[in-house]
């Protein structure tokens, strides 16, 4: 098993940046991908970001630009650093992982965080 830890949420005003960071423990392996997701209230979860083991990363189009995903050195981290920060991008914010690279999809990453609130302020 694999258990997500995420942190680095919190309010912001428009404009502004955060970064968030995910860590990963138990069952660890640097061949995996991860990556984050987003739900906001009464939206379906939706793809953010993810970095595959190899270093090769995707974006939604809605965070392109704005956001980059990166990997600590120890490959167990994962971070998203936000920038350019707009209302609509207020959510929870989950960091997944995968074992083998299927996709996008929520459906496509095995192991889940709790989440980290991001409330972006007007």
């Amino acid at each position: 098993q694999v258990r997500l830890v995420e942190s680095g949420g919190g309010l912001v005003q428009a404009g502004g940046s955060l970064r968030l960071s995910c860590a990963a423990s138990g069952r660890t392996s640097n061949t995996y991908a991860m990556g984050w997701f987003r739900q906001a209230p009464g939206k379906e979860r939706e793809f953010v970001a993810v970095v595959r083991s190899g270093g090769r990363s995707y974006y939604a189009d809605f965070v392109k630009g704005r956001a980059t995903i990166s990997r600590g050195n120890a490959k167990n981290t994962v971070y998203l650093q936000m920038n350019s920060l707009k209302v609509e991008d207020t959510a929870v914010y989950y960091c997944a992982t995968t074992w083998t690279y299927r996709g996008l999809g929520t459906q496509d990453y095995d192991y889940w965080g709790q989440g980290t609130q991001v409330t972006v302020s007007s």
